[in-house]
Formats: C-alpha cells, sequence, structure tokens
C-alpha cells in the first residue's frame, strides 16, 4: 500500500473509533507522530488499533495491561503525552 494512503487511513481510524476519549487521545497522536513512524511503528499502531476501544481507553489509564507487555512503547507514549489520571 502507498505509504501515504496507509497514513490517512490509519490517521481515520485513530480518529474516528466511537469513543469521544479514544478518538481525541489517538487522533491527537496520530496528528503528531504518524508522519514520523518507520515501517515497523506503523505496524505496530495499526495492529493497535484493531483492539477494542474499551481495552485501549483500560491501557491508557493504567486500570488494566495488554497481554505479554505488547504495545509497551506506544502505551507510554501515549500515557506520556497526555498524562491521563485514573
Amino acid at each position: 500500500m502507498n505509504r501515504e494512503i496507509l497514513l490517512k487511513k490509519l490517521y481515520f481510524r485513530s480518529a474516528h473509533r466511537g469513543s469521544k476519549e479514544t478518538d481525541i487521545i489517538l487522533g491527537e497522536y496520530a496528528e503528531n507522530k504518524l508522519q514520523n513512524m518507520n515501517d515497523v511503528e506503523l505496524a505496530e499502531f495499526e495492529e493497535f488499533l484493531a483492539e477494542n476501544d474499551t481495552d485501549i481507553w483500560n491501557w491508557v489509564i493504567g486500570k488494566t495491561a495488554p497481554e505479554s507487555g505488547r504495545y509497551q512503547r506506544l502505551l507510554g507514549e501515549l500515557t506520556k503525552r497526555y498524562e491521563v489520571i485514573s
């Protein structure tokens, strides 16, 4: 897939999730980070976006954690940037 099309697709999926909280957090993150991500980071983010909104929100606020340390780098960036308080 063309990189520009992939970036647009990932941005749209980030900002239009169905949960206002995750729309805002992931949309802003994508807007600020997507252009500078390498192929590995883009693949991880695409996989992350396939997760359930409730799971993502719980991971971001630290209520639960994904299996086996998945998305550790990504969640570290999200929680650091937005300093979500649970």
